[in-house]
């Protein structure tokens, strides 16, 4: 179920409060919008790790990673293409998941007055707007929208998180204080402790994988294979 959150009156830290009363035992949750969201290399569709190690590189802030160092040259030559293919793979991976009914810049009812949802892509993150005027505001303080979204998915996806466990050191959640609350493409994924977080962003959809039962919530649908040769 989608929650109605009055974004439009609360900050940030407001928000946190109305999510989590009365001293609840739950670190606030972080993430890093730039870190790869899917598990396919951008211009082959081909699986990472599949053909060797995965070569990352970073484009305005975002980070991009390829099956292999001929993906990079292909994405160079035509980048703005790439990434508009990337943002649509994105949008559509982490749609189902999104956890407001409200723009998270303006509080306005998601395709109410103010006419179709705006799908942005904030970093590699999907953030969704009542109109385009919003995407000014965001750009201007994307940590701050960001935040108050991921406390969203937080709220959203708690109750029904599917594992006990840290998907990185396999401890028991909680046997090592609060548990802390990540989110990654749109999706919660849950600690023993921070330090776990930078062995995760090697391979996050494998650790995400192990959370959900072997389904990565950052796969492709469909790959496409034709014209690419290792």
């Amino acid at each position: 179920m989608k929650l109605h959150l009055p974004t439009k009156t609360l900050s940030a830290s407001a928000l946190a409060l109305f999510l989590f009363p009365l001293g609840a035992a739950i670190a606030a949750p972080t993430s890093n919008p730039a870190t790869y969201p899917i598990d396919t290399c951008i211009v082959s569709g081909e699986a990472l790790g599949e053909h060797g190690d995965v070569v990352i590189k970073e484009y305005a802030g975002r980070e991009v990673r390829f099956c292999c160092k001929m993906c990079v040259k292909d994405f160079e030559k035509d980048q703005a293409a790439y990434l508009q293919k990337l943002d649509h793979a994105i949008i559509e991976a982490q749609l189902p998941a999104y956890p407001l009914e409200t723009c998270v810049v303006s509080g306005e009812v998601l395709g109410g007055d103010m006419g179709d949802v705006v799908n942005s892509v904030e970093g590699n993150r999907l953030v969704q707007l009542c109109c385009n005027s919003c995407k000014k505001d965001l750009a201007a303080d994307p940590a701050k929208f960001l935040q108050t979204l991921d406390a969203a998915v937080v709220a959203a996806q708690l109750k029904d998180y599917p594992a006990d466990v840290c998907p990185i050191s396999g401890q028991k959640l909680g046997s090592m204080g609060d548990p802390y609350n990540y989110v990654f493409a749109g999706r919660l994924v849950r600690f023993c402790c921070a330090g776990c977080i930078g062995q995760f962003n090697e391979n996050p959809q494998a650790a995400m994988a192990s959370v959900h039962g072997g389904k990565s919530p950052g796969a492709a649908h469909e790959h496409d294979h034709s014209g690419h040769e290792h």
